[in-house]
């Protein structure tokens, strides 16, 4: 049985030897210190931005399946028809065309013809309900394509409409008029990232039956389709690939489907693998601080042959010195872990201020770094503890 008073006694002895080394004690956490850090750091540093990034892509498509109809030669897009047929299958939420082009507004008497105009569906405003700041969303009432409302973001506020009245003027988009009922809030995510808008006069968000008519098209050639909470996104996929095959009579390059919960599902992979990849290497450092504390224990036995010899002499049994050293190493191998924490979480916070990240602390990563700091504590030690509650107490007593 365990004698708690002995390994207190243990504890206290190992504690003043530590205490009367103090440079050398310090030195010899310094690889663990190190060590630590930069397996916190580095794992929590990679966890926040792809919890980050992970986040972005989710408000980007999270639940959403984007296709895209190129046709074929006996049928161009889709038709009305076809949406509703799509909107029909099991676990489909809502499906909202997109028609995209480049148009011209015309504000007072003043023209801008590097406009964006999108044409999307009620159903998108209804999945993206913080996308309107100020006004109203595109209703459903206004999807007929005979009303003529839009919503403009703040880059054409600011090159076309600045110091005038935005919602409820008007303006023209290739020679139609358009009220303006909405505007649209600035974006801070990913998508906004990934649009350069640096040579265009703005946005402008219209019904997308509107926008087919200012590009003198019948049919639609991009659509997002949402899916239902709780469904499989891959059985939806599948209906989704199978009622697109029948609409184009199963011709081949008519349509692509793309499931956003795949690259999420691949990005999550990569994350896990960059993790284990940075923590491996980061964990070379840890080796390194257990050699030292190695050494700095078999230096410690060869300094204190004496003082083992003596104590042996007078009683001590092998089990007390030997748990003497193995403490000290454990308390500097713990002593260096902890602080290695700290100087870790302090990096990846200092990391996430600058890359504008959220910063979250990793729970695994603080507890595998304790644990592989323990770990280095009892494996390293062990030899040096173990040499010294071997040594014959004569042979102890006549070294020098």
């Amino acid at each position: 049985m365990l004698n708690f008073g002995i390994l207190s006694q243990s504890f206290r002895m190992s504690m003043q030897n530590i205490k009367s080394n103090k440079m050398r004690s310090f030195l010899t956490m310094l690889g663990i210190i190190i060590g630590v850090a930069a397996v916190i750091g580095l794992i929590t540093i990679v966890q926040s931005v792809s919890n980050y990034v992970m986040n972005e892509f989710s408000s980007l498509g999270a639940g959403t399946v984007s296709v895209s109809a190129f046709g074929n030669a006996m049928k161009q897009g889709l038709n009305d028809n076809d949406i509703q047929t799509l909107n029909g299958i099991e676990g489909v939420a809502g499906v909202s065309p997109t028609v995209s082009l480049t148009g011209t507004a015309v504000f007072e008497t003043e023209a801008f013809d590097k406009v964006n105009i999108d044409g999307k569906a009620a159903v998108y405003f209804q999945r993206n309900p913080e996308l309107v700041e100020a006004g109203r969303p595109l209703t459903v009432s206004d999807m007929s394509g005979d009303t003529n409302v839009c919503i403009v973001d703040h880059t054409f506020i600011e090159k076309v409409m600045l110091g005038h009245e935005i919602i409820g003027n008007t303006i023209r988009l290739n020679g139609m008029e358009y009220t303006i009922v909405g505007i649209q809030g600035k974006s801070n995510n990913l998508q906004g990232a990934f649009m350069d808008t640096s040579d265009s006069d703005g946005t402008v968000l219209v019904p997308y039956h509107n926008a087919l008519r200012l590009t003198g098209k019948a049919n639609v050639n991009s659509l997002e389709v949402y899916i239902e909470d709780g469904v499989e996104s891959a059985e939806v996929e599948k209906r989704l690939r199978s009622a697109l095959n029948n609409i184009y009579n199963n011709a081949d390059n008519s349509f692509s489907v793309f499931n956003f919960e795949s690259l999420m599902t691949a990005m999550s992979t990569i994350e896990g693998m960059m993790s284990t990849m940075l923590g491996g290497i980061a964990s070379i450092a840890l080796l390194v601080g257990g050699i030292g504390i190695m050494n700095m224990m078999l230096v410690s036995v060869s300094e204190r042959t004496k003082e083992i010899g003596l104590r042996k002499a007078l009683g001590a049994e092998p089990f007390r010195i030997q748990a003497q050293f193995l403490i000290e190493s454990i308390v500097l191998s713990v002593f260096g872990g902890i602080i290695g924490i700290l100087f870790g979480e302090l990096i990846a916070f200092v990391a996430a201020k600058l890359l504008d990240t959220t910063f979250t602390v990793s729970v695994s990563a603080v507890s595998l770094g304790f644990f592989f700091s323990l770990a280095v504590g009892v494996i390293f030690g062990w030899m040096p503890a173990k040499r010294a509650s071997e040594l014959n107490p004569i042979d102890a007593l006549r070294s020098e």
